[in-house]
Parts: C-alpha cells; structure tokens; sequence
C-alpha cells in the first residue's frame, strides 16, 4: 500500500482546477522518469477533480493506481493517487483533514487568490501527511482496530486448534485424575461417545 501523491486545487465551475500544492513521493521510479510521472500524476488530478461534482467524493482506478478526489462545497479540492490496494476510506480521512488543515492555515477566503502551482509553491504540511499516510494502519484509527481485530481472531483460531490437537491428551488425564468421581467420568465417556456420532462436516 502506497501514496504516490497528493494535490490540493482550486476550482471552479468555469475554468479548469488549478493545483495550489502538491507532494509527490517517486522514490520507487527511476530518477529521468521522475519528471514524466509527476506531470501524468497532476494530469490525472486535475482530469478526475474537473469531473467530481462539488460535495462530492469519487475514487478513479487507472492501470495500477486508483485516484480520490474530494471537491469540497465552497470549490476547495483534493486528490490522493494511491496503489490498487490502498484503502478508499483512509484515502479520503486524510483528505479531509489536510484540506481542514489548509483552510485553518491559509485562511477562509485567501487561498481562492493563491498563484498556480510552481516549485515555490507549497504547504509544508503536505510532506508531512504523504509520510504519516504510507502505513494506513498506523494513521487511521479504525483501520489499525480492523487490524487488531484480525489478528486476534488468528490467534484464536490457533489456540482452538492447538486445544484441539491436544484432545487425545485430555483423554487420558480424565482417566488418570483421582479428583473426578466414577459419575463424572462416566458422563465425560457418555458425552464423547454422543458427540462422535453427531459429527456434521
């Protein structure tokens, strides 16, 4: 699972979105490729944010990676290009706290004035969520219970199966234990006997 980018736009309903900052992260492409894929990337954000109705949220999978975007009500814009793998949900929480963040930041109004993209350009925080946002388990709350939950119920699933394969076991020590009376070891015997029968696979 992995961020490739982030863009925050402006938009609007009669001209094209125009990014006010992005961050990339190309560390798995070739150094020349580098330049190419951030074009494509801000191609892509532009393209799909133009499409997303104001209010609106929409995931667009393209080859190997798939785009969020988030166009907020008052034309403030966001797109997150991610792998195939990553979670849509988490996707869009960081969204939306970066644009939260943004617009505490540069203020209400102000960034409807801000110049389009360029290499001065940024928002620092912006480098700081493109990290935080690699591992979705350790940024989002829910999705790192998700997690936990999982692997709680593998570790159940194994003692149940590791309790299982000690059954014969148990057995022979309910025949050793002078602590159970004969009535009680007579129903545990009665007990096997009846479930054995009733086995449903």
């Amino acid at each position: 699972m992995k961020v490739v980018s982030i863009t925050i736009l402006r938009t609007s309903p009669s001209t094209e979105p125009i990014p006010i900052s992005m961050a990339c992260d190309l560390t798995s492409y070739g150094f020349f490729q580098r330049q190419g894929v951030k074009e494509m990337l801000t191609f892509f954000s532009k393209t799909f944010t133009k499409r997303t109705e104001p209010g609106q949220r929409q995931s667009i999978s393209h080859e190997s990676y798939v785009v969020h975007c988030y166009v907020r009500s008052d034309g403030l814009a966001g797109s997150v290009t991610t792998d195939a793998e990553y979670p849509p949900r988490v996707a869009f929480v960081l969204l939306t706290q970066l644009l939260d963040e943004f617009l505490s930041t540069t203020g209400t109004t102000s960034w409807k004035s801000m110049a389009p993209l360029t290499e001065s350009t940024s928002f620092p925080p912006l480098e700081d969520y493109i990290v935080k946002y690699q591992d979705p388990a350790s940024a989002d709350k829910v999705t790192k219970i998700q997690n936990d939950l999982e692997e709680t119920t593998q570790i159940l699933h194994k003692t149940i199966d590791s309790v299982l394969e000690r059954g014969v076991k148990l057995d022979s020590l309910v025949e050793k234990s002078d602590d159970l009376s004969r009535q009680s070891k007579m129903f545990y015997k009665q007990a096997k006997k009846t479930n054995s029968c009733c086995v449903i696979s």
